[in-house]
């Protein structure tokens, strides 16, 4: 291996950003490359601000070069500007920290958070100078692998990787070292004994090893294993323990900006409050915390080393974290860190106090969102977001009591049984926030940002067929007419063009593998990026490839039907989505099973408990919760009283036209 930067550096003047391709960062790593060690080129699919905070890219960053056996570097995509000049030049994609052409790693593991991104995983392929298809690779080729939370339904990549990564990947990547710098020790003689070897380990599923069927109509009927040593179910793996992973231990600190340019700390990692439309709430199940007494270290160490002045702690739902109000009080008064401002990212409104607003603003004042998600509590039973109004305003004048000027809301739109009247409350309830904030700011403001349902694999609302692009665009129109009228609002939307497209490639079968292929081949990259977005090239694709909207986007999938993710495991049974779709539509809302009698989901088992409690008592306030104490002796049990069947389906009537097929009562 050798580095190419001789080369680079005379193309940066020609690029818009030339920073994003130096390296250089506090925090970087030079691993000393050798023969016998699994060299890794870390991937993130996108541009350089985005991908560098990526917690999980650090993460494995920082533990495969721990590791003896391994060493691990970092790659982005590049821009359209230095990828024209990558080409015109001949050289290939690089990594960062010491510029190695991506072609000489042993593997190129790309982070998916976005389904979007696609296209540009065969842009860097393309760039690295690999075979976009697995099946053109050799032995001499690097392996491509995929993780994150989109390798849950990795079904539309199958033909372009070699495997994908289910769950955490902190323990899964040290025993795919093992394999591949053992395939490497035996002369890399054949792909196909060290694929065979990665399906051998838990968490990965190598697409190439199983063979899809469909029925004469052309719904998929089956997929299956062609070798025997090949498991039929694909496991995810979950850390058990965030505290014997304490990273990232030194959080690269770039030289120029970058999105979420702040110290990034995990408080834990899953969620049991089950919002049926949170994929990523389904799939990270079970609720691990991290020790608030590490918490406070990583944050301390961090900021003492970074030098930032801003620490995001960071989980599904931070405000449920037991030690929150310990945490944020040691952080905003530690002297050492001079005066630090706390950003927390996902913030329940039925947990956030006065008091947590109050720890807040003694420092620099960040932005606080909320996400009610719904605009009407029968919405919000239907999606089990259980956020009592009162909850909301509670939380937003706790926040303009303590100073804040703006409050930002998310919502969504197009989500299950909704009508009109659920999506203008949307507009009802930010002008409610806006009154109570005027009883103590005059210019107080609700900026309203409104996203398009996308139905995701591993969810109870993974059978709902999506709104199509027309009726979202329609209800945007209702709100953005009703925002006009409203003082004190201001709306902001997501593009429906792109989330019919997401919604194409969440829950999309191989079949969109070739659509993917053409879109890219007509340059069709940076798709998430709304000057680079293009519908007419997915159209067209679909088109040329009799792959229709209609079929795949928004039709209802029917109870019996196979998923092309039923092979893989997320660690939920399929019959409690199932019951759990039904129970949306009958508009009853389960509470946060940590409070409250297990549901048998299925993600706690192999732990021998039936709860994984993050903290003694439920979140003070909240609308969730039984509450009754569960002390530490208490862990893993039913609390007296509480029966262990889950709620009765309560008959509602449910427009037909609103139904499923397959849902039918």
């Amino acid at each position: 291996m050798s580095s190419l930067w001789p080369e680079l550096e005379r193309l940066l003047g020609e690029v818009q950003k030339p920073a994003r391709y130096i390296g250089c960062e506090d925090g970087m790593i030079l691993p000393a490359h050798h023969p016998d060690k699994a060299a890794w080129l870390l991937i993130y699919p996108d541009t350089y601000e985005v991908g560098l905070p990526n917690q999980g890219l650090q993460i494995l960053y920082e533990i495969l070069n721990e590791r003896p056996d391994a060493v691990a570097e970092r790659s982005y995509a590049p821009w359209t500007d230095l990828a024209a000049a990558l080409r015109r030049e001949g050289l290939p994609l690089f990594s960062l920290d010491t510029h190695r052409a991506a072609g000489d790693f042993d593997l190129l593991a790309f982070n998916l958070s976005a389904e979007l991104v696609y296209t540009n995983l065969l842009e860097c392929l393309d760039l690295a100078g690999v075979p976009i298809r697995t099946a053109d690779r050799g032995p001499e080729h690097p392996l491509v692998l995929v993780g994150g939370h989109c390798s849950y339904n990795p079904e539309p990549l199958a033909d372009f990787i070699d495997a994908a990564v289910l769950g955490d990947g902190e323990e899964a990547v040290s025993e795919i070292s093992e394999v591949v710098a053992a395939w490497k020790a035996q002369g890399r003689t054949s792909r196909e004994d060290v694929l065979l070897a990665l399906a051998g380990v838990t968490g990965v599923y190598v697409p190439s090893l199983y063979t899809v069927g469909f029925r004469d109509d052309g719904i998929l009927d089956v997929v299956r294993p062609l070798h025997p040593a090949v498991p039929e179910l694909v496991e995810k793996r979950t850390v058990a323990d965030l505290a014997d992973w304490p990273y990232p231990k030194n959080q690269l600190v770039s030289l120029t900006e970058v999105v979420h340019d702040r110290l990034n700390v995990e408080v834990f990692r899953g969620c049991t409050r089950g919002c049926r439309f949170c994929q990523a709430g389904m799939i990270t199940r079970p609720v691990r915390e991290r020790p608030a007494e590490q918490v406070r270290t990583m944050v301390a160490e961090g900021l003492r080393r970074t030098g930032y002045d801003e620490v995001a702690l960071t989980s599904l739902s931070t405000a449920d974290f037991s030690g929150i109000t310990e945490v944020l009080a040691d952080t905003v008064s530690d002297d050492a860190c001079g005066q630090v401002s706390v950003s927390l990212p996902s913030l329940r409104v039925d947990a956030f106090t006065v008091g947590i607003a109050a720890q807040i603003q003694r420092a620099r004042r960040t932005g606080l969102t909320f996400a009610p998600e719904a605009g009407t509590w029968r919405m919000r039973q239907v999606i089990n977001k259980l956020v009592r109004e009162e909850d909301l305003y509670g939380a937003v004048e706790s926040a303009f009591s303590q100073g804040w000027r703006r409050v930002k809301l998310y919502f969504l739109t197009g989500l299950p049984t909704e009508t009109d009247e659920d999506t203008l409350g949307i507009i009802e309830m930010a002008e409610k926030c806006v009154e109570i904030g005027r009883r103590h700011q005059k210019g107080a403001s609700v900026t309203i940002s409104v996203g398009a349902f996308v139905p995701k694999p591993f969810t109870p609302f993974q059978w709902f067929g999506q709104n199509t692009e027309q009726e979202l665009n329609r209800k945007v129109g209702l709100l953005r007419d009703a925002a006009r009228k409203a003082k004190g609002v201001q709306l902001k939307w997501h593009d429906t063009r792109a989330s019919v497209v997401e919604g194409l490639l969440s829950r999309g079968d191989r079949r969109m593998g070739a659509v993917i292929e053409d879109v890219w081949r007509n340059g069709g990259v940076f798709q998430e990026w709304g000057e680079h977005f293009a519908l007419s090239l997915w159209t067209d694709a679909m088109d040329r490839h009799g792959v229709s909207f209609e079929e795949h986007v928004y039709r209802h999938r029917h109870e019996d039907e196979a998923l092309p993710w039923d092979h893989l495991c997320a660690g939920l049974h399929k019959d409690f989505l199932w019951q759990d779709w039904r129970d949306a539509l009958d508009e009853v809302g389960l509470e946060d099973c940590r409070w409250t009698p297990c549901y048998d989901c299925g993600a706690c088992t192999g732990y021998g408990i039936e709860h994984v409690v993050a903290s003694a008592t439920p979140p003070a306030g909240g609308s969730q919760g039984t509450g009754q104490e569960l002390g530490p002796d208490r862990v893993g049990a039913v609390p007296v009283g509480l029966s262990q069947r889950r709620p009765p389906i309560v008959e509602q009537s449910v427009e037909p036209n609103l139904l499923p097929a397959g849902a039918e009562r």
